[in-house]
């Protein structure tokens, strides 16, 4: 048992029964705990599959050469009398011996037919050398560059010799004469296979071994010759002998068999006729003993075919092709098997024979040879299987003869099944694989025990993709692409599963698939309504891989009416399947003009819009891409193209405030798609958004401004593009390439400026007249404006992968907006008047020095032309200075592909004379090249067929260790809960002024957060987290929040803080982060699981409350409010924005808190003052149910006490605590504690609170107004030391109390120790 075992057991023993309800973590739900949070949104590494042979190849010639020589016994060999003399079954002696020889090689052949009946069979019966060079020679040069067989029966010719030969005869029989091997090998060449079926046959290996080598020598030293003397006259090279496969019947000093019983050709016997001499020394092995009335005649009489598996004989087969391919596949490596047993019939028949001839020849003393060689099999376990089935089918063999009874099947492939079945139930990759598998790919072919077997086969695919490369491995794939064909309904939903595994791990199968016309067997399950939606899902994956990036795949899937059988299920409840048709959809649009056409008539885009608001993050994301594949396609455009994709971008552009990081980044990659499609006019925008940010720093320069602390820019006098005379403004961008969203703030007003005139648009690039530009006119409104401010406004946004994505886009047009724009005068027929759309600003500024050096220039174009930073501007000619280069030269923006030294073009489209009038110019600039921003999205989601989905998740295995684990935290849990209460019974008692706890944060803390179970807590500064351990004394660690120049935190909490604990941190920009592996044991870095924009659009004010936030563990919501008049409600397991409540107060939300239990209460507090009640189960305008006005200052927080009471604490700036009962909207209770309030807190259990002044000092009281104690500053060495108080929190069980100070100090004050 795990070390996590026994801790969770001891610590049951220190719970009572009375305690038991505490352990109720069990049922809270875990939050960003999903596959998306805790693993990389990327595919699985590539693996190359070796599965698939690189070159199948085909034995199409055999010569069988004989040297019987029928009569004459060769002279280096004495044979007892009677000794074997079958040859192929046919006794020599028994005719002449002309007649005999020619039998008995049309017997050969016969048997060599069966195992491959397509091949050109020579016979060369007592040949001399001239013969076999002649028949080799034929044979390979009409082979080409196939496979080769020669095989040799040396049964009337002397053993080969040590020198490497062979014997045959001369002309006229008189004499032996030696054939060198390796004269054999240059007749035979390569690829060739060798079946030596004499005595010694060993010696040939051998002497093939050493001529092979010296053959290699040779060709190394003419390819040396050939380098050293490229003139000279070059000899041919011999041909390699590599690739040759030899069969030898017996070591280099072993005799054949001469039993009378057995052929003389045992070995040939063994390759060519298996099942018959199997039978036959089957019973002359265990005669007598089970089967005792088994004779070879009887033998003979066994009924049925080879090739039919219902009769005996068949069935027989059958077995023993399956049990020999077992042992070959469990024995061998994998390499050696595919190319031995999977890449030629004839080798792999062979092969299999050769297992047998190895059992039955060593049971008579001879050991065959092969090369390549192979580990002994002959006493490999499989064989007693084998046994037991002729066992089983020769004792029916006297009923089937005489009485003709009927035969029962052998039950082996059933009891194999079960041991492969017995295998599944604890198998894994550690251990061995099932040596059964290959069983099953026989059992395929049956239709008795095929359904068992396929779900088997299921079963162990689903075990992971090393299960799929060994299934592919031992030989499984067209034995499944045939069962495609089969109309079974039973086999449907297995035949997807296993298809859905196979494609999850090597999707190259697609070709197959298609070229089959296996995708019309996944359509009509698709189509199929009465299938359940998971096998509908597999289906809608395997299509959806049909057509990745296969053009033959998406026409043919195209004709099969894809598409309308994807848009018809759209709606379905599984979301799986809603995810898997969305993706379908898309990969068969891309590049792919006639199936988006056919979408856009069965308006397929419209009927997307309907998953963009889908609960499931995934399902919505799958939409997204298949909306950017949509409107990527680069064909020629037309007004109904350009209207279609400008109403797809718009409405993708309502998805750039969701919660989930995949949604937004299939965002970017869709808006991408619209940019490339409208490169010019987005770069008309871009121009213009840069323009009036130029403008708008003019005018601020001009007027009287503030920026407020919550980095809100009041502007005195008014403003050009607002009548408010406030300006809300975004915080400053993180990057150099991003840029202040203030040009964002209004969409009315705009106005061109006359001193920008046309030198602006002077040299952007005409577009296309369907392109309508010049009636987009200068609105903000317009759909490039509107698409080009939401990917500057994701620019800003807290995850710095889609930021990043974001980013790119944003840079590469404004590099082609700024390069295409001359930065110098120009003549005046060469102006244009075409004007851009709408303007943005997706650029950081230029430091202020060098705006204001260029504006005092005398150049218009440098005082026009706002530039970003990352393309140099031209500037003016000083008194004194030289000229500067006419060219010169623009650095590439950060994550640009462009060179320093780019190649301009020569000529240039002119804006003003249509799209093909052209004029020399060497002052133009080079179009940037083509950035393609994409993600893994869909990679990502297919590693879910990939891995198992029958496996019961480890952490409800109430064995696993996983499950221990969390068995273990939650009676920690438990026990802190239980421990606690005794001390929270003597809170009101408790002086609570020992400092346990002190220690200089690295900045002023402004957030402090106790851990509810473990020993330690987060503070926050202004753009840090430290993790303090206030047990220990020691901080553990220190990150920063990555939030944006001039924000700071403002809120942390903690997520699943009962289980695997996330950190939860918010700034005053609007953003949330989520950590994991925050550090707080000091080993790990923190992770960012997510992050998003929880407020937007934040309003001016003088004094902010930042980010607020209140976490609902137990339904996993949000609520978010601040710098705002809404509060907003988000679904963290949708990662969706449920509603937004208006707060209907003209002042910021400072504090949040809802009813955990009840979950339809909320109380905000307000800057004003007031105190607002809501019923979330209200229309969002109507929900607000009470106001509570009694405080005449800010409300530093508001408090929900739990229980029958549920009374409403608030306390504001002034030092005036209300109680109020929801029920009436006057205040039961007022207690005053001291002016400055600048924190405040109450125990979640005990009932006390404490209030934090500026004024260096900290009161506790009960919640009955009785002051407990005051810590305040102390002098001298002993005392305390205590800053004007910052931030204040209570421990959630504990009754500590934490306390950060504007001086940086932390402290945590708890019960004076005795």
């Amino acid at each position: 048992m795990t070390s996590s075992a026994n801790m969770a057991l001891s610590a049951y023993e220190d719970i009572s029964e009375e305690d038991e309800c505490d352990l109720q973590d069990w049922q809270l739900p875990l939050a960003y705990m999903k596959k998306r949070h805790v693993e990389r949104v990327e595919g699985s590494r590539a693996v190359t599959q070796t599965w698939r042979m690189k070159e199948r190849m085909k034995t199409v010639s055999v010569a069988l050469v004989l040297c019987l020589n029928v009569g004459v016994d060769p002279p280096d060999v004495i044979k007892p009398s009677p000794c074997a003399r079958q040859e192929c079954w046919i006794d020599p002696l028994s005719m002449s011996p002309q007649k005999a020889l020619e039998a008995i090689g049309a017997n050969l052949q016969k048997q060599y037919e069966r195992w491959q009946p397509r091949a050109r069979y020579k016979q060369s019966l007592d040949p001399t050398v001239e013969e076999v060079k002649k028949l080799c020679s034929s044979l390979r040069r009409n082979a080409k560059e196939e496979r080769v067989l020669f095989h040799y029966n040396g049964h009337g010719v002397p053993r080969p010799t040590v020198n490497g030969e062979i014997w045959v005869f001369n002309k006229s029989y008189t004499q032996y004469i030696p054939l060198s091997i390796y004269d054999l090998q240059t007749w035979m060449g390569s690829p060739s296979i060798f079946v030596y079926d004499c005595s010694n046959a060993g010696v040939i290996l051998d002497s093939f071994k050493q001529f092979a080598a010296q053959r290699e020598q040779e060709i190394e030293l003419a390819k040396i010759n050939a380098q050293s003397y490229p003139g000279a006259t070059q000899m041919p090279l011999p041909p390699s002998m590599k690739n040759c496969i030899q069969l030898a019947a017996c070591g280099p000093k072993q005799l054949l068999p001469m039993n009378p019983e057995l052929p003389a050709d045992l070995f040939t016997s063994c390759l060519t006729t298996p099942i018959k001499i199997a039978l036959r020394w089957f019973v002359h092995q265990r005669g007598g003993k089970l089967v005792p009335s088994i004779t070879e005649d009887l033998i003979e009489k066994i009924p049925g075919r080879l090739n039919d598996r219902r009769t005996p004989l068949g069935e027989l087969n059958w077995i023993f092709t399956a049990i020999t391919d077992t042992i070959a596949w469990n024995t061998l490596p994998r390499e050696l098997f595919q190319k031995l047993f999977r890449q030629d019939l004839l080798v792999a028949s062979l092969f299999r024979n050769f297992l047998l001839a190895e059992r039955i020849m060593r049971s008579y003393n001879c050991t065959p040879l092969s090369s390549p060689r192979l580990p002994p099999t002959y006493q490999h376990p499989m064989w007693q299987a084998w046994d037991l089935a002729v066992d089983h089918c020769l004792s029916q063999l006297p009923s089937i003869v005489d009485d003709g009874a009927a035969y029962r099947h052998s039950p082996f492939f059933a009891d194999q099944l079960t041991a492969f079945q017995v295998w599944l139930t604890m198998g894994n990759e550690r251990r061995d694989p099932p040596e059964q598998l290959p069983i099953v790919l026989q059992v395929l072919l049956s239709q008795v025990h095929r359904l068992r077997a396929l779900d088997l086969l299921g079963r162990f695919l689903d075990l992971g993709p090393w299960a799929v490369s060994l299934a592919l491995s031992v030989g499984i794939f067209p034995y499944v692409l045939k069962l495609l064909q089969s109309s079974a309904r039973e086999l449907r939903p297995l035949l997807v599963f296993i298809w859905a595994k196979i494609l999850a791990v090597d999707s190259s199968c697609q070709a197959d698939l298609v070229k089959d016309n296996g995708h019309k067997y996944f359509l009509s399950v698709l189509a199929d309504p009465y299938m359940p939606s998971e096998h509908r899902t597999m289906a809608a994956f395997v299509l959806a891989v049909i057509v990745n990036d296969y053009a033959n795949g998406q026409e043919a899937c195209l004709q099969g009416n894809l598409i309308a059988i994807c848009l018809e299920q759209l709606n379905d409840a599984h979301h799986l399947l809603r995810q898997w048709l969305a993706i379908c959809l898309g990969r068969i649009w891309t590049n792919f003009d006639a199936a988006r056409w056919c979408g856009v008539r069965d308006s397929a885009h419209e009927k997307l819009y309907i998953l963009l608001n889908d609960p499931v993050p995934e399902v919505r994301a799958a939409a997204v891409f298949a909306l950017g594949c949509f409107i990527g396609n680069c064909s020629e455009r037309t007004d109904h193209a350009n209207t279609i994709d400008q109403g797809v971008g718009m409405k993708l552009t309502e998805l750039a405030q969701d919660g989930a990081v995949i949604v937004r980044k299939e965002l970017v990659v869709a808006l991408h798609q619209l940019v490339l499609q409208f490169e010019s006019n987005f770069a008309s925008i871009a121009l213009h958004f840069i323009e009036e940010e130029r403008q708008r720093e003019q005018s601020q320069s001009v007027m009287g401004a503030a920026v407020t602390p919550g980095g809100w820019t009041v502007v005195v006098g008014g403003s050009p593009s607002s009548s408010s005379g406030l300006q809300p403004m975004n915080s400053p961008s993180r990057s150099s390439s991003s840029a202040s969203l203030s040009s964002m703030g209004s969409t009315e007003g705009l106005e061109k400026s006359p001193a920008v005139g046309d030198k602006l648009d002077r040299s952007i690039k005409r577009v296309s007249s369907s392109s309508s530009v010049s009636s987009l006119g200068f609105a903000y409104n317009n759909v490039y404006a509107t698409v080009w401010r939401t990917l500057v406004q994701i620019v800003q946004e807290p995850h710095s992968e889609v930021s990043e994505a974001a980013n790119t886009v944003v840079n590469a047009i404004n590099l082609k907006a700024t390069m295409n724009t001359q930065p110098k005068f120009m003549r005046d027929k060469r102006l244009t008047h075409s004007a851009p759309s709408s303007p943005t600003n997706s650029m950081a500024r230029l430091p202020t020095d060098k705006v204001d050096r260029e504006r005092s220039t005398d150049s218009p174009d440098a005082a026009q032309l706002q530039l970003p930073h990352e393309i140099a501007r031209p500037l003016a000619i000083r008194p004194g200075e030289q000229p500067p280069p006419s060219r010169p030269p623009n650095p590439a923006p950060i994550g640009s592909a462009i060179p320093h030294s780019s190649t301009f073009q020569s000529k240039r489209r002119l804006f003003d004379k249509g799209p093909n009038s052209t004029y020399d110019d060497d002052d133009d600039v080079p179009s940037p090249p083509t950035v393609l921003i994409t993600t893994e999205f869909c990679e990502w989601s297919s590693r879910y067929f990939a891995q198992s989905v029958m496996k019961f998740p480890e952490e409800h295995d109430p064995q696993s260790p996983v499950h221990y684990d969390r068995e273990w935290r939650f009676i920690r849990n438990a026990r802190v809960r239980r421990e606690a209460r005794e001390m929270q019974k003597r809170a009101v008692s408790m002086r609570l002024d020992d400092q346990i706890f002190i220690n200089r944060n690295k900045g002023n803390p402004t957030v402090v957060k106790f851990h509810p179970y473990d020993p330690h807590m987060a503070v926050a500064d202004k753009d840090g987290i430290s993790i303090w351990n206030w047990d220990e004394g020691a901080r553990t660690n220190y990150f920063r929040n990555n939030n944006v120049i001039n924000s700071r935190i403002t809120a942390l909490d903690f997520i699943n803080a009962h289980d695997i604990t996330l950190l939860l941190s918010g700034s005053d920009d609007g953003a949330v982060r989520i950590w994991r592996e925050y550090g707080w044991d000091g080993e790990c870095e923190p992770e960012l699981v997510t992050a998003w924009q929880a407020i937007s659009d934040l309003l001016p004010s003088t004094r902010g409350s930042g980010l607020v936030v209140d976490w609902e563990q137990e339904s996993g919501m949000l609520l978010a409010s601040g710098d705002v008049r809404i509060i907003r409600v988000w679904d963290t397991q949708k990662e969706k924005k449920l509603q937004d409540i208006p707060t209907g107060a003209d002042s910021c939300v400072t504090s949040l808190v809802s009813d955990s239990v009840g979950r339809s209460l909320l109380i905000a507090g307000c800057g004003d003052g007031s105190v607002r009640l809501f019923d979330r189960r209200l229309a969002p305008n109507e929900c607000r149910v009470m106001t509570l006005r009694e405080h005449t200052g800010w409300v530093v927080k508001v408090f929900l006490q739990k229980g029958s009471e549920g009374n409403i604490i608030s306390a504001s700036v002034g030092g005036d605590l209300k109680f109020w009962d929801p029920r009436f909207s006057e205040s039961v209770k007022t207690i005053q504690t001291s002016q400055g309030l600048a924190s405040f807190d109450v125990h979640p259990q005990a009932e006390i609170f404490a209030c934090g002044s500026a004024n260096q000092f900290i009161s506790l009281y009960t919640l009955n107004g009785e002051n407990i104690s005051t810590i305040k500053y102390h002098d001298g060495f002993m005392g305390q030391r205590i800053g004007p108080i910052s931030c204040l929190a209570f421990h959630p069980h504990w009754v500590h109390l934490a306390a950060g100070s504007t001086d940086c100090f932390l402290s945590v004050y708890g019960e004076r120790k005795r």
